[in-house]
């Protein structure tokens, strides 16, 4: 038993930049780079192992082989994925289904998520919702004349906001926001609009206007999921919660000198690097896991007691 550093797998959307490249190293030869999934056992984009015992195995395989390392509380699959987004233009206007119906319909589950803002250009924003409530025709109009910007609620961001979105909440990351996003373990997305854009094959991408109605929340938006912000200050960190549902559990962990915690037979535990470089000892280790910024780390349910050094902020994620 081990952590187990992952290597993501990427994804070159026509909205994506160059800064997971540069900023978060991320050595993976696609042009733009939009998304990594750092942490992911979904079909659609699997991380690999890249230490140890399992090097060069998917997650997804190590899991399957060791169904007791997600935990007592959690089923056969790793329930959550985790990404870096950078969004150097627009991203769609987009809604995600619940589990119901994204299980009956996709036969995936719904996708409910969060975004944890890593950087903000100034005067940045995203889309939150409408400014008012909207009926299916006039959000078809709207959509069909180019008119929808008009409807949609739009919210002012800056590093370190959070965000939390349900499903039903049509929403999209605005050009010049960098996020790290922990959601459902789910690829079920409907776009209701993305301006037209044609992509590398010079067609525009498809729209799911109808399945996209039969989804979404079309009242106004009830403000902004900002959680309010208690940090907990310790000798050598400080510990925030981020997020708290049913899916997930995230924590901002600022590391300045050293921080210990257990992972117990209960769940797995998801370390996501942010900002600056440390190392990961466990029960097991027999010399320390080095990580940066923009490494991701499986640790196994059971592991027992950890202990990070170094100078660094992490998310850690948890069911």
């Amino acid at each position: 038993m081990e952590p187990l550093l992952l290597n993501p797998a990427g994804k070159d959307y026509l909205w994506g930049g160059t800064r997971l490249k540069k900023e978060y190293g991320k050595d993976i030869p696609l042009v733009p780079l939009a998304e990594t999934w750092e942490c992911s056992v979904h079909p659609d984009g699997l991380s690999i192992v890249v230490n140890g015992t399992f090097a060069g195995k998917t997650l997804k395989s190590v899991l399957d082989r060791n169904p007791r390392w997600l935990g007592n509380k959690v089923g056969k699959d790793l329930p959550i994925l985790i990404k870096f987004i950078d969004a150097e233009k627009d991203l769609s206007v987009q809604v995600h289904p619940d589990d119901e119906y994204a299980r009956e319909n996709e036969g995936q589950n719904g996708k409910t998520e969060m975004w944890y803002v890593l950087d903000a250009v100034p005067g940045a924003e995203l889309i939150y919702g409408f400014e008012h409530d909207v009926t299916p025709d006039k959000l078809r109009y709207a959509v069909n004349s180019g008119t929808l910007s008009k409807h949609l609620k739009k919210v002012k961001v800056r590093r370190g906001d959070t965000f939390f979105i349900t499903p039903g909440t049509v929403h999209a990351i605005g050009a010049g926001i960098m996020v790290a996003e922990i959601q459902e373990s789910s690829n079920v997305t409907y776009r209701v609009y993305d301006y037209d854009r044609l992509d590398k094959d010079g067609k525009k991408r498809p729209l799911h206007i109808e399945k996209a109605l039969e989804v979404a929340n079309l009242r106004a938006s009830n403000g902004i999921k900002q959680p309010p912000k208690f940090i907990k200050y310790y000798p050598g960190c400080a510990r925030e919660i981020l997020c708290r549902c049913k899916y997930f559990e995230v924590e901002r962990v600022q590391v300045s000198m050293g921080f210990s915690f257990s992972v117990t037979e209960d769940s797995y535990q998801v370390l996501l690097c942010t900002e600056g470089f440390g190392g990961i000892e466990t029960e097991y280790s027999r010399r320390p896991l080095r990580f940066a910024k923009g490494d991701c780390i499986f640790l196994p349910a059971a592991i027992g007691r950890c202990h990070v050094l170094g100078n660094t902020t992490l998310l850690k994620i948890r069911n």
